[in-house]
């Protein structure tokens, strides 16, 4: 006592009052799950969509995830800022899918957090070279058709795809046959510029339509002079025809008078 001030009382909470408050956080973070999907609460929240017979990219999806699965689905396309809404988001797997476009934006508003993201088992042909240029993201992309050629090439220059995978991102097809069934990479790293054989081509293209447009050309100048050279040539028997008709006569005397 003797004037010395008591520290306040300090009441804490039972155990079992803490285990209950954290299940109603955990119950509230879930409570906006999609219907279609199941979602739990380890390491952030984890939002599993795994077959599900979806078609679309679910709309609903919690602002806080940090895990997506959307495996095994019936999704053929990510339209532009698809999970922009997802700012928290670290992992995507869209793998098993029937993915066939993505847009330039479909990835827009989750590149600086995303770290995985699963395009594996796909209908893939191309990419578009911004779809995932932004990408900080270790990115799965085998076992897609490919088909390889310079905006496929210039497209995976932005990218980091997955060791692992990297030998199973192969040509289904590709612009010289030669090509079909190698591991796009290895291509690569032997040399082979698919934009050079753009180039060649247009350069080709280029080529046999100025050689065209000349040869049209050359034929209105040869078809021109024959046809003066025929007038001229019945011009000339016209007036070495016998002086008997008037008309020679006339004709020429008006060839004398523009002499």
């Amino acid at each position: 006592t003797g004037g010395v001030t008591p520290f306040p009382r300090i009441s804490l909470l039972p155990a079992s009052s803490l285990v209950f408050v954290g299940a109603a956080l955990t119950a509230a973070l879930v409570s906006d799950c999609p219907e279609s999907c199941r979602c739990t609460e380890r390491d952030g929240l984890t939002v599993q969509c795994v077959s599900r017979d979806l078609e679309v990219i679910p709309g609903d999806l919690p602002r806080n995830t940090v895990t997506l699965l959307l495996a095994s689905n019936r999704i053929s396309h990510v339209p532009r800022g698809s999970f922009r809404e997802l700012p928290q988001l670290q992992e995507l797997d869209l793998s098993r899918n029937a993915i066939e476009t993505l847009d330039a934006g479909s990835f827009q508003g989750v590149s600086a957090e995303l770290r995985s993201l699963d395009l594996s088992r796909n209908r893939l042909r191309s990419l578009p070279r911004n779809a995932l240029s932004q990408l900080r993201a270790r990115v799965r992309l085998s076992h897609n058709p490919w088909h390889c050629e310079c905006s496929l090439q210039e497209a995976l220059r932005e990218l980091r795809l997955e060791p692992d995978t990297v030998g199973e991102v192969r040509c289904f097809t590709a612009v010289r046959e030669e090509f079909r069934g190698r591991s796009i990479i290895q291509v690569l790293d032997s040399g082979i510029d698919f934009c050079s054989f753009r180039h060649k081509t247009m350069d080709v293209a280029m080529f046999v339509t100025m050689f065209a447009w000349f040869a049209m050309v050359i034929a209105y100048v040869v078809c021109y002079v024959r046809h003066n050279r025929e007038e001229v040539h019945r011009h000339l028997e016209y007036l070495r025809s016998p002086p008997g008709s008037s008309h020679s006569s006339k004709d020429f005397e008006s060839v004398n008078t523009g002499l």
